[in-house]
């Protein structure tokens, strides 16, 4: 990160540090999307199987994830103040944060897993694969979290080239993995979609094991000693990125979990609906892909401009990042409606879930539209620290607006299991309201602040 004084600069550095994390953000997203792809291949009990476990993960590790986040904001409100000791106490806080973080994870989901699942009415074979998919790809929590905790800080130095050096490095192991783990190549046993969840896990273990090699050996990250001079955890120190971390993580959480409830309530529908629910939620989560890059984008550089106390100029960025998104969604929006007969044989060759994965995608086009427009708002509140008032914000939009509505339209009206993608829509609306207002605010109450 580096100051800038005009419109053109600052755009040229928001294409810099975004374009890195967008190819991260799509090449780690695809490790799902293969999971997805390469288990729906293998028939449409392990695509099930596979959707119920990752809608049981994807929320909380998304929520747990954006607690680790904190040291994003963290880092890039330091560095815009030159504070580089303290940068580097934070990242080994928060690196023993993570594996703190990944013990308690592990240990609940051993006693939790099979009552969540016992609250389904899945099929036999459908449970089994949720169940290892699940089991298998715990094995690999821990270097995942210590991951993304590394790739935070590498980020919010603006180094983003480097995570996306490490993802691209990473894919093909976890392509490889799915290879021989679902179909049973090089000697190994078919395990169909507990493979996928196999793979997973030792991708995770190769992605961190390149990120502590680069942290240790390249500049300017050597410079900072992370796994070095090694200083005792501190719970202080964790409390301080708890307090940012916790309502980025739940806020987060009441988000992507409201996916997971719609997944929970498709189990009543048949196996080629829940099959084609998932296809469609992991193609048009894909394309989630770029608002959400620049969501970090806008952490990075907001926080940075916050931290020089720069504020006109993290407006400015907010205001870049926004339109950046809607414009992209437009084009993605097209694309679903264009190619939604393509994008649905991706996952089956079955004709009855190449229908209903067609119809979801139609929902899909309106969400992500919402998508667009909140998730960079979201990205510009963290690089501000204001994470308390959004959280609670999150909560009411999705849990108390969306999904009910949904569960309504799906239960009294001809909706049907469409009718709880309408509650993605009606959330994901109230939430990019709700969060906007909350922006314009923050930016408002700052700029008076400078002024005075």
């Amino acid at each position: 990160m580096y100051e800038t004084t005009h419109l053109k600069q600052k755009l040229k550095l928001f294409l810099i540090i975004l374009f890195p994390i967008l190819l991260t953000q799509i090449g780690m997203y695809l490790m799902n999307f293969f999971d997805t792809i390469m288990s729906g291949q293998a028939g449409a009990d392990d695509l099930a199987g596979v959707a119920i476990g990752s809608s049981i993960w994807l929320p909380v590790f998304t929520g747990l994830n954006g607690i680790l986040m904190a040291i994003s904001p963290i880092v890039a409100q330091l560095k815009g103040a030159r504070d580089e000791d303290a940068i580097q106490s934070s990242v080994k806080q928060g690196v023993y944060l993570s594996v703190a973080l990944a013990a308690v994870i592990g240990t609940l989901g051993y006693f939790a897993l099979d009552p969540i699942l016992n609250l389904m009415s899945l099929e036999a074979e459908v449970r089994h694969v949720a169940k290892y998919y699940l089991i298998t790809l715990g094995l690999g929590i821990i270097p995942l979290f210590i991951f993304n905790t590394l790739r935070c800080f590498i980020d919010a130095l603006g180094k983003t080239r480097v995570s996306m050096i490490i993802i691209l490095m990473t894919l093909p192991f976890n392509i490889f993995f799915n290879y021989i783990f679902i179909f049973g190549k090089l000697g190994f046993p078919a395990l169909g979609g507990v493979g996928a969840g196999v793979a997973s896990a030792l991708t995770y273990w190769v992605a961190c094991g390149i990120a502590v090699y680069i942290i240790v050996k390249v500049t300017p990250f050597r410079t900072y000693s992370i796994f070095s001079d090694w200083v005792k955890p501190s719970l202080a120190a964790w409390w301080e990125q708890l307090k940012i971390g916790i309502p980025i993580g739940f806020a987060i959480f009441f988000e992507t979990s409201i996916f997971a409830a719609v997944t929970f309530f498709m189990t009543v529908y048949d196996t080629n609906t829940i099959a084609a629910h998932q296809a469609a939620i992991n193609f048009a989560s894909l394309l989630y892909m770029i608002p959400l890059s620049i969501a970090f984008t806008l952490t990075i550089a907001v926080g940075f401009e916050v931290g020089a106390k720069r504020y006109s100029h993290a407006r400015t960025y907010s205001y870049l990042g926004i339109i950046s998104a809607v414009l992209m969604s437009v084009l993605s929006g097209l694309i679903l409606y264009i190619f939604d007969d393509q994008v649905a044989r991706m996952y089956s060759s079955d004709p009855a879930v190449i229908e209903l994965t067609r119809n979801f995608l139609f929902f899909a086009i309106f969400f992500q539209l919402s998508d667009a427009f909140g998730a960079p708002i979201q990205g510009a509140l963290r690089g501000y620290k204001d994470v308390n008032i959004t959280l609670i914000m999150a909560f009411v939009s999705y849990w108390v607006i969306g999904l009910p509505s949904g569960w309504w339209l799906a239960n009294f009206t001809s909706f049907g299991p469409y009718g709880y993608w309408m509650s993605l829509i009606i959330g994901l609306t109230a939430g990019a309201i709700t969060l906007y207002i909350r922006m314009v605010h923050i930016q408002k109450k700052q700029l008076a602040t400078s002024h005075t």
